[in-house]
């Protein structure tokens, strides 16, 4: 990224202000980068336990499976889920409050004894896949602000503030150079005025 500016104190001013502004900025970027770097890897970790969980869930259910052949899947049904908001590290990410389920009526006299826990069993795989799905939601949104701030942490650190630095580096030397050219003209201007006075009274002197 080029920076522009003028060789003058106006451009001097305004490059130092953008500078302060990026270096008082750079350790409160810096601190989100590592909160959303801690809370990518706890949501990681739980992500991987609720899919963890959720294969084992399923896995101890095979044992039933000739008993799943006579279930009616149409008995139950998501019926809502709740949702709600919060803020990590600054980051909107959404939080699940509450899966209702519908439960179709059935003749507990006509059923399998093992219908009720059936449907019990089937709310927990539900509710285990709901959660692993909304770890996985929270986790795309936390590593792509993680990644945004890390953008802005190399931008800031790599490029602007060297960038300011050396611009102002740069101003600054043109002033002084300026400056002692300036110094250097009127010195020599002085002397000059001061080589005609002497000329002059030299002149007046030999007449």
């Amino acid at each position: 990224m080029a920076i522009k500016f003028q060789y003058n104190k106006t451009s001097l001013q305004q490059l130092e202000k953008q500078l302060k502004m990026r270096e008082r900025s750079l350790p409160t970027i810096k601190s989100k980068e590592s909160a959303l770097r801690l809370e990518v890897k706890r949501t990681k970790d739980e992500v991987s336990q609720l899919e963890l969980q959720l294969e084992n869930e399923i896995q101890s259910y095979e044992s039933m499976v000739a008993l799943w052949n006579e279930f009616n899947p149409e008995l139950i049904s998501v019926k809502d889920v709740t949702l709600s908001t919060k803020k990590i590290a600054g980051v909107v990410v959404p939080v699940l409050d509450e899966i209702q389920f519908g439960i179709k009526s059935y003749s507990l006299f006509n059923s399998p004894a093992w219908y009720t826990d059936g449907i019990e069993l089937l709310k927990q795989l539900a509710r285990t896949g709901i959660e692993a799905e909304f770890s996985q939601m929270k986790l795309e949104l936390l590593e792509h602000a993680r990644k945004k701030t890390t953008q802005k942490v190399n931008l800031f650190e790599k490029v602007q503030i060297p960038g300011y630095k050396d611009a102002i580096r740069k101003v600054k030397r043109f002033m002084e150079d300026e400056e002692s050219l300036s110094k250097a003209s009127q010195k020599i201007m002085r002397q000059n005025q001061e080589k005609r006075k002497a000329i002059e009274e030299k002149e007046e002197a030999e007449a």
